[in-house]
């Protein structure tokens, strides 16, 4: 088996596997890596999801990416990447975790290595170890939620991850936040018979909420079918009930469920223990060269979401793709051997 390639893309997302498609292409040794399903993320979103992105907008590779509607839904999603990596044949590995990247002490740091076995790194897993010349880190941002830290955030009750709404019927349940899956998760939720209540701390809904959903949830607040708490923030969770600290007043609800959305983050414990160093503000950006993405570790390249530290809003499929392209051409430059 082999265990030495021209690249190791950590991370089997939608962008790790455009990384892939490119690094085939152009045709260098590669690998993906990743610790979950194949895009494992898109298969945690809720599964009635529907993209702010049209169809095309998520393509990789150039394959064509055909849906029902204008805006796909997760399933297709799921499926149309199942079936890109399936039918071009990449050669990548599910369930496997990257636990540690090491670099080689005396390594070349070129390209181009003089010898065929030469490495830039060694690249450590959940079953066998790996080396490499240069490292594509395409590992996103939505294996670790912002916590509350609050009381009882521990509980069983308490969700930071919402996948769909029978569960809930006929249940109290609050729901921490103001974004797309905020919302999502309120209007589901209600509309299979949850009392809802929404916990936010801005002034309403966010801005970014997809358009054609923003006037159902603001409406369906107006008419007083979902109660909204804004300028607020949760205090304390317990079993029957949970406070909420209001603009006016401290007052206890009774209560089933939390479904806390705060939002989610890079593994930046990762990132630090592979050398990238991170901006120190509460940014934490990753410092990489935004024309060919590689980072202050020569050789080891971000692509995707990650690139963005806490602004975990600024990347998407939509812009990041082209991350892809830019690495594997800067690899293939002559001029970097």
């Amino acid at each position: 088996m082999n265990t030495h390639y021209d690249i190791i893309i950590v991370g089997g997302g939608p962008i790790g596997i455009a990384c892939g498609l490119e690094a085939q292409k152009a045709g260098l040794s590669y690998l993906i890596l990743e610790k979950g399903c194949l895009v494992n993320s898109l298969y945690n979103y809720p599964a009635n999801m529907t993209f702010f992105s049209t169809s095309e907008r998520i393509e990789i590779g150039e394959i064509p990416f055909v849906s029902n509607n204008v805006k796909p839904v997760r399933s297709e999603a799921l499926e149309y990447y199942r079936r890109v990596a399936v039918s071009r044949h990449l050669n990548l590995h599910l369930q496997e975790e990257v636990t540690e990247i090491q670099q080689v002490a005396g390594a070349t740091r070129s390209n181009n290595p003089i010898e065929p076995n030469s490495a830039n790194f060694n690249i450590l897993t959940s079953r066998r170890s790996y080396s490499a010349i240069n490292i594509i880190l395409a590992t996103g941002f939505y294996d670790i939620p912002v916590l509350l830290d609050i009381p009882g955030e521990e509980l069983p009750k308490v969700t930071h991850y919402y996948k769909e709404p029978h569960f809930y019927a006929m249940q109290k349940v609050v729901v921490v936040g103001a974004s797309n899956s905020s919302v999502d998760a309120a209007l589901e939720t209600w509309r299979k018979g949850a009392e809802v209540t929404m916990v936010i701390r801005g002034e309403g809904i966010g801005r970014r909420v997809k358009y054609w959903v923003k006037p159902d949830i603001e409406n369906r607040i107006k008419e007083g079918s979902i109660k909204a708490y804004t300028h607020s923030s949760l205090l304390a969770i317990r079993e029957g009930e949970v406070t909420i600290q209001t603009p006016d007043d401290i007052i206890t609800l009774p209560n089933d469920y939390v479904i806390a959305l705060t939002g989610y983050q890079p593994n930046f414990e990762f990132l630090r223990a592979a050398g990238i160093q991170l901006s120190h503000d509460e940014k934490l950006q990753p410092v990489y060269d935004p024309a060919t993405m590689e980072t202050n570790v020569k050789n080891l390249y971000l692509a995707g979401v990650v690139c963005g530290g806490m602004n975990t809003h600024i990347w998407f499929i939509e812009n990041s793709r082209i991350h892809a392209q830019m690495i594997i051409g800067n690899i293939k430059r002559p001029s970097s051997l």
